[in-house]
């Protein structure tokens, strides 16, 4: 057999970084791959991460992703990986270089929005991000509720149309 390829199909997610959606405005999203050890492969294939803390460091022409908390595969041995080492991002040089140029402007950071299986192979969605003052998390919630009372106002006119 001749260049086998990955088993699996589609996208399986692991870890996902609500928070960064609630504490930036996202401006453009990127996808990586990741260089990774086979114990942090294991780890998470069991689905074990978390991507609270993260954060996407552009050092010398490349991206390196730090602080994500890979937890130690249980059935590793002396070879197991440390759990929140910095870790390279396979990104193509136009992106790393429109990422460092953006990243460069106030209040604008890299973070990880989210860590899945893309036909068996280890992503992580970055985003380019602003940050968000006080008053626009406000904002988003006051949306967020908004949104849910309409629904929860247009479902009940519904169940008094059918009964």
């Amino acid at each position: 057999m001749v260049g086998t390829m990955a088993k699996e199909k589609g996208r399986k997610l692991i870890a996902q970084n609500k928070k960064a959606r609630h504490d930036y405005h996202i401006l453009d999203t990127y996808e990586a791959g990741l260089v990774l050890m086979g114990t942090e492969v294991k780890s998470l294939r069991q689905g074990r991460a978390s991507l609270v803390d993260g954060f996407v460091q552009l050092d010398g022409h490349e991206a390196w992703l730090h602080n994500v908390h890979v937890p130690e595969y249980s059935q590793g041995t002396w070879t197991n990986h440390s759990a929140r080492r910095k870790r390279k991002l396979l990104l193509h040089r136009a992106e790393i270089d429109k990422l460092e140029s953006k990243s460069q402007e106030t209040g604008h950071t890299i973070v990880p929005l989210a860590l899945y299986f893309k036909d068996g192979r280890a992503k992580v969605e970055i985003a380019l991000a602003k940050g968000k003052k006080e008053y626009d998390k406000r904002q988003t919630l006051r949306e967020q509720q908004d949104r849910r009372e309409a629904a929860r106002a247009i479902s009940a006119a519904r169940r008094k149309q059918r009964a």
